[in-house]
């Protein structure tokens, strides 16, 4: 894939513009499976839907999600049950996607 899941995420103060259509594409090459979606209000978000053969299997994926998540100072939303996990990443500040939104996916796409 690519070199992203080496980089560390970079807390945003929101004082940056949220990366464009181009700019999502290009990362979007970047990590495995993840789709871009857009919010009402037309702001982007990734999303990505896993499958597990049963719940201790998604807890565990999301425990470690969890990990990532607190090392990288950079939360997804998560919801998860018997046999699946689904994680929306964007990031809040900018009400959009940055780096640190790819990052992290390309992280969890290490697990």
């Amino acid at each position: 894939m690519s070199d992203l899941a080496k980089k560390k995420c970079i807390p945003c103060e929101g004082n940056i513009p949220p990366f464009d259509k181009s700019e999502i594409h290009k990362y979007l090459k970047k990590v495995d499976g993840w789709d871009v979606k857009s919010n009402d209000d037309k702001s982007f978000y990734l999303k990505k839907n896993f499958k597990f053969k049963n719940f201790t299997e998604s807890h565990n994926f999301i425990n470690k999600v969890g990990e990532i998540a607190e090392k990288e100072n950079h939360h997804p939303d998560i919801s998860f049950g018997w046999g699946y996990c689904n994680i929306k990443i964007f990031t809040h500040a900018i009400k959009g996607l940055a780096e640190s939104d790819f990052i992290l996916a390309a992280k969890i796409d290490q697990i």
